[in-house]
Protein backbone atom coordinates (compact mmCIF):
# COMPACT_ATOMS: atom_id res chain seq x y z
CA UNK A 1 0.00 0.00 0.00
CA UNK A 2 1.33 3.57 -1.24
CA UNK A 3 2.46 5.88 2.36
CA UNK A 4 0.16 8.83 3.02
CA UNK A 5 1.66 11.44 1.61
CA UNK A 6 2.32 14.53 3.59
CA UNK A 7 2.12 18.51 3.10
CA UNK A 8 5.01 20.00 2.56
CA UNK A 9 4.42 23.50 3.49
CA UNK A 10 1.86 26.18 1.70
CA UNK A 11 0.17 24.70 -1.76
CA UNK A 12 2.75 25.67 -3.92
CA UNK A 13 1.17 27.29 -6.85
CA UNK A 14 -1.86 25.16 -6.46
CA UNK A 15 -0.37 22.13 -7.69
CA UNK A 16 -0.65 21.27 -3.80
CA UNK A 17 3.16 20.30 -3.45
CA UNK A 18 3.74 17.63 -1.62
CA UNK A 19 6.23 14.69 -0.97
CA UNK A 20 7.05 11.68 0.18
CA UNK A 21 8.08 10.75 3.50
CA UNK A 22 11.00 8.32 3.76
CA UNK A 23 9.80 6.02 1.65
CA UNK A 24 8.35 6.32 -2.12
CA UNK A 25 5.43 5.17 -4.02
CA UNK A 26 2.60 4.64 -6.72
CA UNK A 27 0.03 6.59 -5.64
CA UNK A 28 -2.32 9.65 -5.69
CA UNK A 29 -2.33 12.29 -3.30
CA UNK A 30 -4.88 14.89 -2.36
CA UNK A 31 -5.05 18.02 -0.58
CA UNK A 32 -8.65 19.18 1.35
CA UNK A 33 -10.04 22.34 2.00
CA UNK A 34 -12.11 25.16 0.60
CA UNK A 35 -11.86 25.43 -3.08
CA UNK A 36 -11.08 22.62 -5.60
CA UNK A 37 -9.10 19.96 -4.84
CA UNK A 38 -5.93 18.66 -7.41
CA UNK A 39 -5.52 15.29 -7.41
CA UNK A 40 -1.22 14.29 -8.77
CA UNK A 41 -0.35 11.26 -9.17
CA UNK A 42 3.06 9.95 -8.37
CA UNK A 43 5.48 7.39 -10.27
CA UNK A 44 7.03 4.67 -7.79
CA UNK A 45 10.18 6.26 -7.29
CA UNK A 46 12.52 6.90 -4.18
CA UNK A 47 12.06 9.16 -1.70
CA UNK A 48 12.52 12.33 -3.38
CA UNK A 49 9.65 11.49 -5.78
CA UNK A 50 8.58 14.44 -7.58
CA UNK A 51 4.67 15.17 -8.34
CA UNK A 52 3.55 13.25 -11.98
CA UNK A 53 0.54 15.12 -13.30
CA UNK A 54 1.41 13.65 -16.25
CA UNK A 55 -0.17 10.37 -15.84
CA UNK A 56 -3.50 9.30 -16.55
CA UNK A 57 -6.53 9.40 -14.13
CA UNK A 58 -8.12 6.79 -12.38
CA UNK A 59 -10.97 5.04 -14.61
CA UNK A 60 -14.08 7.68 -13.95
CA UNK A 61 -12.07 10.79 -12.75
CA UNK A 62 -12.48 13.62 -14.31
CA UNK A 63 -9.75 15.39 -16.03
CA UNK A 64 -8.63 18.97 -16.93
CA UNK A 65 -5.92 18.19 -19.24
CA UNK A 66 -3.45 16.75 -17.27
CA UNK A 67 -4.64 18.44 -14.01
CA UNK A 68 -7.13 16.79 -12.23
CA UNK A 69 -9.91 18.91 -10.17
CA UNK A 70 -12.14 16.60 -7.72
CA UNK A 71 -12.82 18.38 -4.41
CA UNK A 72 -11.31 21.09 -2.83
CA UNK A 73 -7.57 22.39 -2.25
CA UNK A 74 -7.08 25.01 0.30
CA UNK A 75 -6.90 28.76 -1.53
CA UNK A 76 -3.08 29.80 -2.20
CA UNK A 77 -2.58 32.95 0.48
CA UNK A 78 -2.19 36.03 -0.29
CA UNK A 79 1.38 38.05 0.00
CA UNK A 80 1.60 40.82 2.58
CA UNK A 81 4.73 42.98 3.21
CA UNK A 82 6.75 39.43 3.62
CA UNK A 83 4.51 37.27 5.44
CA UNK A 84 1.17 34.97 4.49
CA UNK A 85 -2.03 35.98 4.73
CA UNK A 86 -5.66 34.95 4.30
CA UNK A 87 -9.02 36.89 3.64
CA UNK A 88 -12.81 35.82 3.69
CA UNK A 89 -13.64 36.94 0.66
CA UNK A 90 -12.05 33.61 -1.70
CA UNK A 91 -11.34 34.49 -5.34
CA UNK A 92 -12.08 31.21 -7.38
CA UNK A 93 -10.13 31.33 -10.89
CA UNK A 94 -11.37 29.93 -13.53
CA UNK A 95 -9.94 27.42 -16.03
CA UNK A 96 -10.70 28.83 -20.04
CA UNK A 97 -10.14 25.90 -21.63
CA UNK A 98 -12.75 24.21 -19.43
CA UNK A 99 -14.63 26.91 -17.83
CA UNK A 100 -16.99 24.59 -15.60
CA UNK A 101 -13.89 23.24 -13.50
CA UNK A 102 -11.91 25.67 -11.38
CA UNK A 103 -7.70 26.45 -11.97
CA UNK A 104 -7.82 26.94 -8.39
CA UNK A 105 -8.40 29.84 -5.58
CA UNK A 106 -6.75 32.38 -3.94
CA UNK A 107 -8.07 35.40 -1.58
CA UNK A 108 -9.53 39.14 -2.52
CA UNK A 109 -7.51 41.31 0.01
CA UNK A 110 -9.24 43.22 2.85
CA UNK A 111 -9.07 47.04 3.20
CA UNK A 112 -7.61 46.73 5.88
CA UNK A 113 -5.06 44.29 4.57
CA UNK A 114 -4.29 46.66 2.22
CA UNK A 115 -3.82 49.56 4.24
CA UNK A 116 -1.26 47.34 6.73
CA UNK A 117 0.28 46.84 2.95
CA UNK A 118 1.05 50.70 2.01
CA UNK A 119 1.74 51.41 5.70
CA UNK A 120 4.74 48.87 5.29
CA UNK A 121 6.20 49.80 1.83
CA UNK A 122 6.21 53.50 2.91
CA UNK A 123 8.23 52.41 5.81
CA UNK A 124 10.14 49.75 3.86
CA UNK A 125 11.21 52.68 1.41
CA UNK A 126 13.75 54.15 4.38
CA UNK A 127 15.20 50.99 3.68
CA UNK A 128 15.47 50.52 -0.14
CA UNK A 129 16.46 53.50 -0.91
CA UNK A 130 19.63 53.01 1.16
CA UNK A 131 20.25 49.68 -0.31
CA UNK A 132 23.56 49.57 -2.61
CA UNK A 133 23.91 48.39 -6.17
CA UNK A 134 25.51 45.20 -5.06
CA UNK A 135 22.69 44.18 -2.87
CA UNK A 136 19.41 45.44 -5.22
CA UNK A 137 21.57 43.18 -7.85
CA UNK A 138 21.99 40.02 -5.74
CA UNK A 139 18.05 40.01 -4.96
CA UNK A 140 16.76 39.92 -8.39
CA UNK A 141 19.77 37.47 -9.94
CA UNK A 142 18.13 34.99 -6.89
CA UNK A 143 14.90 36.18 -8.28
CA UNK A 144 15.61 35.75 -11.44
CA UNK A 145 17.20 32.05 -10.25
CA UNK A 146 14.26 30.80 -8.46
CA UNK A 147 12.26 31.74 -11.45
CA UNK A 148 14.63 29.51 -14.03
CA UNK A 149 14.85 26.75 -11.69
CA UNK A 150 10.22 26.28 -11.39
CA UNK A 151 10.31 26.79 -14.96
CA UNK A 152 7.97 23.85 -15.67
CA UNK A 153 5.72 24.44 -12.59
CA UNK A 154 5.06 28.07 -13.44
CA UNK A 155 4.36 27.43 -17.15
CA UNK A 156 1.87 24.52 -16.28
CA UNK A 157 -0.04 26.93 -14.00
CA UNK A 158 -0.10 29.71 -16.59
CA UNK A 159 -1.24 27.67 -19.10
CA UNK A 160 -4.09 26.16 -16.19
CA UNK A 161 -5.51 29.47 -14.89
CA UNK A 162 -4.85 31.83 -18.45
CA UNK A 163 -5.46 29.48 -21.09
CA UNK A 164 -1.99 30.38 -22.66
CA UNK A 165 -0.59 27.36 -24.83
CA UNK A 166 2.04 25.63 -22.40
CA UNK A 167 4.66 26.46 -25.19
CA UNK A 168 3.90 30.09 -25.12
CA UNK A 169 3.36 29.92 -21.22
CA UNK A 170 7.24 28.57 -21.16
CA UNK A 171 8.66 31.19 -23.45
CA UNK A 172 6.93 33.81 -21.29
CA UNK A 173 8.82 32.27 -18.05
CA UNK A 174 11.47 32.37 -19.98
CA UNK A 175 11.27 35.68 -20.43
CA UNK A 176 10.71 36.78 -16.53
CA UNK A 177 14.12 34.68 -15.98
CA UNK A 178 15.75 37.10 -18.19
CA UNK A 179 13.36 40.34 -17.36
CA UNK A 180 14.25 39.90 -13.52
CA UNK A 181 18.35 39.05 -14.61
CA UNK A 182 17.91 42.53 -16.70
CA UNK A 183 16.67 44.20 -13.55
CA UNK A 184 20.00 43.62 -11.62
CA UNK A 185 21.97 44.26 -14.48
CA UNK A 186 20.50 47.97 -14.82
CA UNK A 187 20.44 48.13 -11.37
CA UNK A 188 24.38 47.92 -10.89
CA UNK A 189 25.14 50.21 -13.66
CA UNK A 190 22.39 53.30 -13.27
CA UNK A 191 24.59 55.86 -13.32
CA UNK A 192 24.93 60.00 -13.43
CA UNK A 193 26.76 62.82 -15.21
CA UNK A 194 29.12 65.29 -14.59
CA UNK A 195 28.04 68.76 -15.91
CA UNK A 196 31.05 71.45 -16.90
CA UNK A 197 28.73 74.66 -15.54
CA UNK A 198 31.83 77.29 -16.28
CA UNK A 199 29.96 78.67 -19.45
CA UNK A 200 30.30 82.36 -18.30
CA UNK A 201 32.07 84.13 -16.59
CA UNK A 202 30.10 84.66 -13.30
CA UNK A 203 29.68 80.64 -13.11
CA UNK A 204 33.24 79.80 -13.23
CA UNK A 205 34.82 77.10 -11.25
CA UNK A 206 31.49 75.18 -10.96
CA UNK A 207 30.44 71.78 -12.26
CA UNK A 208 26.83 69.72 -11.85
CA UNK A 209 26.68 66.37 -10.93
CA UNK A 210 23.71 64.04 -11.40
CA UNK A 211 22.24 61.00 -10.05
CA UNK A 212 19.01 59.56 -9.92
CA UNK A 213 17.65 58.67 -6.66
CA UNK A 214 14.36 56.09 -5.91
CA UNK A 215 10.90 58.00 -6.50
CA UNK A 216 8.75 56.02 -3.63
CA UNK A 217 6.51 53.43 -3.10
CA UNK A 218 4.69 51.80 -6.55
CA UNK A 219 1.27 50.91 -7.13
CA UNK A 220 1.33 48.31 -9.83
CA UNK A 221 -1.42 46.80 -11.65
CA UNK A 222 -0.75 43.96 -14.05
CA UNK A 223 -2.51 42.30 -16.76
CA UNK A 224 -4.53 38.81 -17.73
CA UNK A 225 -2.99 38.11 -20.87
CA UNK A 226 0.41 38.14 -19.43
CA UNK A 227 0.83 37.28 -15.91
CA UNK A 228 4.02 36.74 -15.13
CA UNK A 229 5.78 38.86 -17.49
CA UNK A 230 4.27 42.01 -17.53
CA UNK A 231 4.40 41.84 -13.90
CA UNK A 232 7.89 41.41 -13.66
CA UNK A 233 8.21 44.43 -15.91
CA UNK A 234 6.40 46.13 -12.70
CA UNK A 235 8.41 44.32 -10.05
CA UNK A 236 12.11 44.02 -11.40
CA UNK A 237 12.97 47.79 -12.03
CA UNK A 238 11.03 49.03 -8.89
CA UNK A 239 12.95 46.76 -6.89
CA UNK A 240 16.47 47.72 -9.37
CA UNK A 241 15.68 51.72 -8.54
CA UNK A 242 15.20 51.12 -5.03
CA UNK A 243 11.97 51.63 -4.65
CA UNK A 244 9.08 49.60 -2.97
CA UNK A 245 6.18 48.05 -4.82
CA UNK A 246 2.48 46.51 -4.24
CA UNK A 247 1.03 44.84 -7.26
CA UNK A 248 -2.28 43.53 -7.66
CA UNK A 249 -2.18 40.80 -9.80
CA UNK A 250 -5.26 40.11 -12.60
CA UNK A 251 -8.12 38.64 -11.12
CA UNK A 252 -8.73 35.94 -13.57
CA UNK A 253 -5.01 34.46 -13.08
CA UNK A 254 -3.30 36.12 -10.16
CA UNK A 255 -1.82 32.19 -9.03
CA UNK A 256 1.28 32.73 -11.17
CA UNK A 257 2.43 35.83 -9.30
CA UNK A 258 1.51 34.55 -6.33
CA UNK A 259 3.67 31.15 -6.65
CA UNK A 260 6.57 34.33 -7.75
CA UNK A 261 5.95 35.62 -4.35
CA UNK A 262 6.99 32.45 -2.37
CA UNK A 263 10.35 32.98 -4.62
CA UNK A 264 10.35 36.71 -3.72
CA UNK A 265 9.81 35.38 0.03
CA UNK A 266 13.40 33.70 -0.20
CA UNK A 267 15.30 36.17 -2.06
CA UNK A 268 16.33 38.66 0.13
CA UNK A 269 13.49 41.73 -0.45
CA UNK A 270 13.80 43.44 2.43
CA UNK A 271 10.48 43.42 4.77
CA UNK A 272 7.72 45.33 3.64
CA UNK A 273 8.80 46.15 0.57
CA UNK A 274 6.96 43.92 -2.38
CA UNK A 275 3.57 43.02 -1.28
CA UNK A 276 1.58 41.04 -4.04
CA UNK A 277 -2.52 41.14 -3.20
CA UNK A 278 -5.42 40.54 -5.80
CA UNK A 279 -8.52 42.73 -4.84
CA UNK A 280 -11.38 44.05 -6.14
CA UNK A 281 -11.78 46.81 -8.36
CA UNK A 282 -13.00 49.26 -5.81
CA UNK A 283 -10.09 48.55 -3.87
CA UNK A 284 -7.93 48.58 -6.72
CA UNK A 285 -9.49 52.30 -7.47
CA UNK A 286 -8.33 53.34 -4.04
CA UNK A 287 -4.49 52.39 -5.11
CA UNK A 288 -4.87 54.26 -8.04
CA UNK A 289 -6.07 57.40 -5.92
CA UNK A 290 -3.78 56.72 -2.86
CA UNK A 291 -0.94 59.47 -2.54
CA UNK A 292 1.40 57.52 -0.23
CA UNK A 293 2.12 55.71 -4.02
CA UNK A 294 4.65 58.03 -5.63
CA UNK A 295 4.19 56.39 -9.50
CA UNK A 296 1.27 54.25 -11.11
CA UNK A 297 2.16 51.70 -13.50
CA UNK A 298 -0.55 50.08 -15.38
CA UNK A 299 -1.00 47.63 -18.03
CA UNK A 300 -4.15 47.44 -19.43
CA UNK A 301 -7.36 48.83 -21.65
CA UNK A 302 -7.13 52.33 -22.74
CA UNK A 303 -10.46 53.23 -21.38
CA UNK A 304 -9.59 51.95 -17.93
CA UNK A 305 -6.06 53.71 -18.30
CA UNK A 306 -6.88 56.99 -19.19
CA UNK A 307 -9.80 57.52 -16.88
CA UNK A 308 -7.35 56.18 -13.64
CA UNK A 309 -4.72 58.71 -15.12
CA UNK A 310 -7.63 61.47 -14.08
CA UNK A 311 -7.87 60.36 -10.64
CA UNK A 312 -3.85 59.47 -9.81
CA UNK A 313 -3.81 62.92 -8.61
CA UNK A 314 -0.07 64.08 -8.46
CA UNK A 315 2.08 61.08 -8.75
CA UNK A 316 3.71 60.29 -11.96
CA UNK A 317 1.60 57.66 -14.18
CA UNK A 318 2.72 55.04 -16.76
CA UNK A 319 0.10 53.48 -18.96
CA UNK A 320 0.96 50.74 -21.17
CA UNK A 321 -2.41 50.18 -23.16
CA UNK A 322 -4.24 49.14 -26.04
CA UNK A 323 -4.24 48.86 -29.99
CA UNK A 324 -4.89 47.68 -32.95
CA UNK A 325 -1.26 46.90 -34.58
CA UNK A 326 -0.44 47.36 -38.55
CA UNK A 327 1.42 45.35 -40.64
CA UNK A 328 2.20 46.61 -43.65
CA UNK A 329 3.81 44.50 -46.51
CA UNK A 330 4.85 45.71 -49.90
CA UNK A 331 5.47 44.57 -53.34
CA UNK A 332 9.66 43.89 -52.53
CA UNK A 333 8.77 41.97 -49.37
CA UNK A 334 9.64 38.12 -48.70
CA UNK A 335 6.63 37.42 -48.83
CA UNK A 336 7.06 33.41 -47.27
CA UNK A 337 8.42 35.48 -44.09
CA UNK A 338 5.81 37.41 -43.76
CA UNK A 339 3.44 35.05 -43.67
CA UNK A 340 5.18 33.14 -41.37
CA UNK A 341 5.62 36.19 -39.06
CA UNK A 342 2.15 37.35 -39.26
CA UNK A 343 0.43 34.13 -38.54
CA UNK A 344 2.53 34.14 -35.35
CA UNK A 345 1.72 37.82 -34.84
CA UNK A 346 -1.76 37.46 -35.32
CA UNK A 347 -2.62 34.29 -33.55
CA UNK A 348 -0.56 33.72 -30.69
CA UNK A 349 -2.48 33.46 -27.07
CA UNK A 350 -5.41 33.86 -29.01
CA UNK A 351 -4.67 37.60 -30.29
CA UNK A 352 -4.64 38.82 -26.67
CA UNK A 353 -1.73 40.80 -27.24
CA UNK A 354 -2.00 44.15 -26.83
CA UNK A 355 0.63 44.58 -30.07
CA UNK A 356 -1.26 41.62 -32.14
CA UNK A 357 -1.38 41.61 -35.65
CA UNK A 358 -5.05 42.67 -36.66
CA UNK A 359 -4.66 45.44 -39.31
CA UNK A 360 -2.94 43.97 -42.36
CA UNK A 361 -1.74 46.23 -45.65
CA UNK A 362 -1.12 44.48 -48.41
CA UNK A 363 0.43 45.88 -51.81
CA UNK A 364 -2.35 45.16 -54.42
CA UNK A 365 0.46 43.07 -56.42
CA UNK A 366 1.12 40.56 -53.86
CA UNK A 367 -2.30 41.09 -52.72
CA UNK A 368 -3.57 37.83 -53.48
CA UNK A 369 -0.55 35.50 -53.29
CA UNK A 370 -0.37 36.59 -49.34
CA UNK A 371 -3.67 35.97 -48.46
CA UNK A 372 -3.62 32.78 -49.86
CA UNK A 373 -0.68 31.66 -48.14
CA UNK A 374 -1.82 33.51 -44.82
CA UNK A 375 -5.38 31.82 -44.94
CA UNK A 376 -3.84 28.27 -45.49
CA UNK A 377 -1.22 28.40 -42.82
CA UNK A 378 -4.05 29.62 -40.47
CA UNK A 379 -6.61 26.58 -41.28
CA UNK A 380 -2.91 24.50 -40.78
CA UNK A 381 -3.11 25.56 -36.57
CA UNK A 382 -3.77 23.54 -33.95
CA UNK A 383 -6.08 24.67 -31.95
CA UNK A 384 -6.61 22.66 -28.60
CA UNK A 385 -6.29 21.97 -24.87
CA UNK A 386 -3.31 24.62 -23.44
CA UNK A 387 -1.39 21.50 -21.87
CA UNK A 388 -1.35 20.20 -24.88
CA UNK A 389 2.89 21.06 -26.54
CA UNK A 390 1.14 20.73 -29.82
CA UNK A 391 -1.47 23.32 -29.39
CA UNK A 392 -1.05 26.73 -30.99
CA UNK A 393 -4.52 28.25 -30.23
CA UNK A 394 -6.11 27.85 -27.34
CA UNK A 395 -9.42 29.54 -25.56
CA UNK A 396 -9.61 32.88 -25.15
CA UNK A 397 -10.00 34.16 -21.80
CA UNK A 398 -13.67 33.25 -21.05
CA UNK A 399 -16.69 32.95 -23.15
CA UNK A 400 -17.69 36.20 -22.94
CA UNK A 401 -14.75 37.56 -24.70
CA UNK A 402 -15.76 34.63 -27.64
CA UNK A 403 -18.89 36.12 -28.06
CA UNK A 404 -17.85 39.76 -28.41
CA UNK A 405 -15.87 39.10 -30.65
CA UNK A 406 -18.10 37.27 -33.10
CA UNK A 407 -20.27 40.12 -32.38
CA UNK A 408 -18.10 42.56 -33.94
CA UNK A 409 -17.18 39.88 -36.74
CA UNK A 410 -21.18 39.99 -37.22
CA UNK A 411 -21.36 43.99 -37.25
CA UNK A 412 -18.14 43.78 -39.81
CA UNK A 413 -20.18 41.63 -42.01
CA UNK A 414 -23.75 43.93 -41.69
CA UNK A 415 -21.38 46.50 -43.14
CA UNK A 416 -20.19 44.79 -46.15
CA UNK A 417 -17.13 42.91 -44.71
CA UNK A 418 -16.42 39.19 -45.50
CA UNK A 419 -15.63 36.86 -43.54
CA UNK A 420 -13.02 34.27 -45.75
CA UNK A 421 -12.41 32.16 -42.56
CA UNK A 422 -12.97 31.33 -38.91
CA UNK A 423 -15.72 33.79 -36.88
CA UNK A 424 -17.72 31.68 -34.72
CA UNK A 425 -16.86 31.31 -31.32
CA UNK A 426 -17.53 27.85 -29.61
CA UNK A 427 -17.50 27.88 -25.62
CA UNK A 428 -14.20 30.27 -24.98
CA UNK A 429 -12.52 29.15 -28.05
CA UNK A 430 -12.50 31.30 -31.19
CA UNK A 431 -10.91 30.12 -34.54
CA UNK A 432 -8.51 31.79 -36.74
CA UNK A 433 -10.47 34.68 -38.00
CA UNK A 434 -9.62 36.61 -41.82
CA UNK A 435 -12.03 39.22 -42.71
CA UNK A 436 -11.85 41.59 -45.62
CA UNK A 437 -13.43 44.53 -47.61
CA UNK A 438 -14.16 45.90 -43.65
CA UNK A 439 -15.21 49.47 -43.91
CA UNK A 440 -13.06 51.93 -41.29
CA UNK A 441 -16.21 52.07 -39.13
CA UNK A 442 -16.53 48.90 -38.50
CA UNK A 443 -15.12 47.33 -34.41
CA UNK A 444 -13.10 45.18 -36.09
CA UNK A 445 -10.47 48.11 -37.77
CA UNK A 446 -11.09 50.88 -35.58
CA UNK A 447 -10.98 49.06 -32.29
CA UNK A 448 -8.62 46.79 -30.07
CA UNK A 449 -10.00 42.74 -31.43
CA UNK A 450 -7.60 41.23 -28.49
CA UNK A 451 -8.93 38.19 -30.35
CA UNK A 452 -7.54 36.00 -33.01
CA UNK A 453 -9.14 37.96 -35.72
CA UNK A 454 -6.96 39.69 -38.91
CA UNK A 455 -8.58 42.46 -41.72
CA UNK A 456 -6.66 42.94 -44.62
CA UNK A 457 -6.33 45.78 -46.83
CA UNK A 458 -4.79 45.88 -50.26
CA UNK A 459 -3.08 49.24 -51.24
CA UNK A 460 -1.35 50.91 -54.53
CA UNK A 461 1.06 53.62 -52.91
CA UNK A 462 3.08 53.14 -49.89
CA UNK A 463 1.46 56.50 -48.39
CA UNK A 464 -1.72 55.35 -48.50
CA UNK A 465 -0.68 52.36 -46.73
CA UNK A 466 0.52 54.65 -43.76
CA UNK A 467 -2.33 56.86 -43.84
CA UNK A 468 -4.21 54.06 -43.11
CA UNK A 469 -1.77 52.94 -40.21
CA UNK A 470 -2.36 56.13 -38.61
CA UNK A 471 -5.81 56.32 -39.24
CA UNK A 472 -6.52 55.25 -35.66
CA UNK A 473 -6.69 56.26 -32.25
CA UNK A 474 -4.14 53.84 -31.26
CA UNK A 475 -0.23 53.85 -31.89
CA UNK A 476 1.74 51.07 -30.10
CA UNK A 477 3.89 49.05 -32.75
CA UNK A 478 3.83 48.69 -36.46
CA UNK A 479 5.51 45.71 -38.53
CA UNK A 480 6.69 46.76 -41.76
CA UNK A 481 7.89 43.87 -44.31
CA UNK A 482 10.06 45.18 -47.25
CA UNK A 483 13.22 45.21 -48.57
CA UNK A 484 13.47 48.73 -49.46
CA UNK A 485 15.43 50.96 -47.68
CA UNK A 486 13.56 54.49 -48.41
CA UNK A 487 10.77 52.71 -47.54
CA UNK A 488 11.62 51.68 -44.21
CA UNK A 489 12.57 55.04 -43.47
CA UNK A 490 9.93 56.56 -44.85
CA UNK A 491 7.95 54.24 -42.47
CA UNK A 492 9.97 54.95 -39.60
CA UNK A 493 9.84 59.05 -40.32
CA UNK A 494 5.65 58.71 -40.63
CA UNK A 495 4.53 56.47 -38.57
CA UNK A 496 2.58 57.35 -35.20
CA UNK A 497 3.55 54.83 -33.20
CA UNK A 498 5.92 53.90 -30.68
CA UNK A 499 7.97 51.43 -32.31
CA UNK A 500 8.64 50.19 -36.26
CA UNK A 501 10.03 46.75 -36.46
CA UNK A 502 11.16 45.98 -40.33
CA UNK A 503 10.62 42.83 -41.66
CA UNK A 504 8.72 41.43 -38.22
CA UNK A 505 5.34 41.62 -36.71
CA UNK A 506 4.62 44.38 -34.30
CA UNK A 507 3.83 41.71 -31.62
CA UNK A 508 7.95 41.30 -31.57
CA UNK A 509 9.12 42.94 -28.02
CA UNK A 510 12.37 41.76 -26.45
CA UNK A 511 12.59 42.73 -22.68
CA UNK A 512 15.58 45.35 -22.33
CA UNK A 513 13.86 47.20 -25.59
CA UNK A 514 11.65 50.46 -24.75
CA UNK A 515 8.53 49.81 -25.50
CA UNK A 516 5.41 52.06 -25.65
CA UNK A 517 3.32 53.69 -27.55
CA UNK A 518 1.73 57.43 -28.03
CA UNK A 519 -2.23 58.60 -28.59
CA UNK A 520 -4.68 56.14 -26.88
CA UNK A 521 -1.94 53.35 -26.56
CA UNK A 522 -0.68 54.81 -23.35
CA UNK A 523 2.32 57.05 -22.00
CA UNK A 524 5.81 56.56 -20.95
CA UNK A 525 8.32 53.39 -22.22
CA UNK A 526 8.60 49.99 -20.27
CA UNK A 527 11.93 48.11 -20.80
CA UNK A 528 14.27 48.13 -17.92
CA UNK A 529 16.21 50.95 -18.34
CA UNK A 530 13.63 53.44 -19.40
CA UNK A 531 11.11 52.04 -16.38
CA UNK A 532 13.64 53.09 -13.61
CA UNK A 533 14.05 56.39 -15.58
CA UNK A 534 10.27 57.04 -14.70
CA UNK A 535 10.88 55.25 -11.15
CA UNK A 536 13.35 57.52 -10.16
CA UNK A 537 14.38 61.33 -9.92
CA UNK A 538 17.09 63.14 -11.16
CA UNK A 539 18.84 65.34 -8.66
CA UNK A 540 21.26 67.91 -9.06
CA UNK A 541 24.37 68.58 -7.12
CA UNK A 542 26.56 72.03 -7.80
CA UNK A 543 29.75 72.36 -6.83
CA UNK A 544 31.78 75.06 -6.89
CA UNK A 545 35.53 75.96 -6.10
CA UNK A 546 35.81 78.76 -3.78
CA UNK A 547 38.15 81.87 -4.50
Amino acid sequence: MAPKPRRNGRVSGCLAALRYGATGAAGVADVRGRGPMVVIEFAEQGPTSKPRTDLATRPGTPRIGRLMTLAPTKPHPIFLAGRWVESDDVLEVTNPAHPDQPAGATYNATAEQYEEAVQAAVRAFEVTRRLPAYERGAILRNISAGIEERREELGRLMATESGKPIRDALVEVDRAVTTFRLGAEEAERMTGELIPLDLMASSKGRVGITRRFPIGPVAAISPFNFPLNLAAHKLSPAIAAGCTVVLKPPSKDPLTMLTVAEIIERAGVPDGAVSILPMTRALGDKMVEDPRFKLLTFTGSPSVGWRMKQRAGKKRVVLELGGNAGVIVDETADLEWAVKRSLVGAFSYAGQVCISVQRVFIHRSVYTRFLDGFIEGAKELKVGDPLDPETQLGPMVDEQAARRTESWVDEAHQLGGRVLLGGRAEGSFFPPTVLVDTPPTAQVWSNEAFAPLVVAFPFDDLDEAIAQVNDSFYGLQTGMFTNDLEHSWRAFNELEVGGVIVNDVPTYRIDHMPYGGVKDSGMGREGLRWSMEDMTELRLMVVAQPG
